[in-house]
């Protein structure tokens, strides 16, 4: 009874693990929303964006602005470039997180390119756009007024032959 508990325990490890860092925002996981706050406040933080392709994915990926000022519980659009460098169609996934790790509780994407896989053709370009707001809950976190800069970063992964983190 013992190892059969173990062996359900080891499988359901990692979901239950991706549901606490959604839940809290643990290690830079971000949240995702579905409404905008009705309170933008006069606080601004630089986000800034970070982009990497993983071995394996020839792909160019790159953020079309390096960063933004955003006020706390304001909507942004950020744009990201992605280009399929190969002879052949490849499929991506996108992991994403933000630093300091702290911020990601507050962090909220409403929709984002990261959500579901992608596949250009050869050759193709595409841009990718994610819609995103700080939540203005972060003003009672007093560990974090001194917050000015966020770092929202993606690595794209070949979903069709690696493991996504």
């Amino acid at each position: 009874m013992l190892v059969v508990g173990m062996t359900c325990l080891t499988f359901a490890s990692v979901p239950l693990y991706n549901l606490f860092c959604r839940v809290t925002g643990f290690g830079g996981t971000t949240q995702v929303a579905a409404d905008v706050p009705e309170v933008i406040l006069d606080r601004e933080i630089t986000v800034r964006f970070n982009t990497d392709v993983a071995k394996g994915l020839a792909w160019r990926f790159v953020p079309e602005q390096t960063q933004l000022k955003v006020k706390v519980g304001e909507q942004r659009l950020a744009f990201f470039t992605a280009e399929n460098l190969a002879d052949k169609p490849l499929t991506g996934m996108a992991i994403y997180n933000v630093t300091p790790n702290e911020v990601g509780i507050y962090f909220n994407k409403i929709q984002c390119f990261c959500f579901d896989r992608q596949t250009l053709a050869p050759g193709e370009k595409m841009q990718f756009p994610v819609s995103f707001f700080i939540d203005p809950e972060i003003v009672h976190d007093k560990t974090l007024d001194d917050i000015r800069t966020i770092t929202l970063s993606y690595t794209f992964f070949n979903a069709d032959t690696s493991e996504i983190p």
